[in-house]
């Protein structure tokens, strides 16, 4: 059974308090908890709205800010431009898309650990120790094969959009 959500309350002053660590918390923290696996759950503290949603916005926006390009400019002027009438499509679409990755992701790091299992002599003197540009270079291609999928949908939302205004 998965871990509760941890429960972050926001007060009128904009502040996010962390309930299971009895501190404060910033976006990026939230960031780098849900990066670690875990789940949030954001609530006005007064209220107890849920503000899981605006609040994960929040951070995605963030990072755009700071120019880590998460988004591509097309894609976000045409998810302004139609807003509701692509909701459905695009979460089942982005959900869909996101677990394809992460099971794939998943499928490559169990072959490459029986792969290495299995040649256990042979790797350390065939495989250099992956440096830091290796790194990057993976996530830069991770990242790239994401914004594809992201213009693949942006092409099917303008392909729907030209069939409604046709018909």
């Amino acid at each position: 059974m998965p871990a509760e959500p941890i429960l972050i309350k926001r007060y009128e002053n904009r502040k996010l308090y962390d309930s299971s660590r009895s501190a404060y918390i910033t976006l990026e923290e939230i960031a780098a908890l849900i990066r670690e696996g875990n789940e949030v759950r954001v609530v006005d503290a007064k209220t107890n709205e849920d503000l899981t949603k605006s609040t994960l916005a929040l951070i995605v926006m963030e990072g755009e800010r700071q120019k880590k390009n998460l988004l591509p400019l097309s894609f976000m002027y045409q998810l302004i431009k139609y807003g509701e009438s692509i909701q459905g499509v695009f979460q089942e679409y982005l959900s869909s898309g996101f677990e394809t990755f992460i099971a794939s992701q998943q499928e490559a790091q169990k072959r490459l650990r029986e792969w290495a299992e299995a040649h256990k002599g042979e790797v350390s003197r065939t495989v250099p120790p992956k440096t830091a540009s290796d790194r990057e270079a993976s996530l830069t291609e991770e990242v790239d094969q994401l914004k594809r999928k992201l213009d693949e949908l942006e092409r099917r939302l303008n392909s729907e959009k030209d069939k409604e205004e046709k018909d």
